[in-house]
């Protein structure tokens, strides 16, 4: 017969793995959710004319960021669930350390891509306080979704069981929308060419319109589909 110390560890062995398991679908979801709103953002992008002479290199920002925004939430996601049920006290600690990770995914996926037809300057001391709020948000996120998350129901459910629908797409829009910010930040510290140079702020602006539009009717479709009966 088991002794309680080990009956106790194989339940949270137990429940460990059920939280990863979780968790990897969460961050499948997340995966669908960015590559959806950048496959969009440059669908919108070719018919907002005053922006299509600066497509090419927009896109290049739009390539990089969702690779590496898709790699770094996997990694949130994770470690989110790690600590289901944890002091909060702890969790500073682990946000900061998540933070500086962030550096080395950018770094590792540049050198991935190869070649980009621009070249991507990366601004941390304007990008890392946006990264870090969206980095607390999702974490926050993960953690009140897993907790929630009840033996038998799928992703929709635990969702629901987490949020009304108004505080999902509110949630959803706010991840987007700084997103959106970290992108329009990268689109500044691209090299242009000199044509596009005085017009650099009018890009970066129009962008983070087209994504914030983007981002608020993708919030909306979501949290609809995860309340659809």
């Amino acid at each position: 017969m088991l002794s309680h110390a080990a009956a106790s560890q194989g339940a949270a062995a137990f429940h460990g793995q059920r939280h990863m398991n979780q968790a990897a679908a969460l961050a499948a979801l997340n995966r669908r959710i960015l590559l959806t709103y950048s496959a969009r953002t440059s669908r919108a992008l070719a018919h907002a004319m005053p922006l299509r002479i600066a497509i090419p290199h927009i896109e290049a920002v739009l390539m990089f960021n969702v690779g590496k925004e898709i790699e770094k939430d996997a990694l949130v996601i994770r470690e989110a669930a790690m600590l289901v049920g944890t002091p909060a006290g702890g969790h500073g600690e682990v946000l900061k350390r998540l933070l500086r990770a962030t550096r080395d995914i950018d770094n590792n996926f540049l050198g991935r891509v190869g070649r980009l037809p621009v070249g991507i300057v990366i601004p941390y001391e304007q990008i890392e306080p946006v990264r870090q709020r969206r980095i607390e948000r999702l974490y926050a996120g993960v953690q009140r979704v897993l907790s929630s998350w009840s033996d038998g129901r799928g992703v929709r459910g635990a969702l629901q069981a987490a949020y009304t629908r108004i505080e999902l797409e509110r949630l959803l829009f706010e991840w987007l929308r700084l997103y959106a910010l970290e992108t329009q930040v990268l689109s500044r510290s691209v090299r242009l060419p000199a044509l596009l140079v005085p017009v650099r702020e009018r890009i970066a602006e129009g962008l983070f319109r087209i994504m914030q539009d983007t981002g608020a009717r993708l919030a909306h479709a979501a949290a609809a589909t995860v309340y659809r009966k």
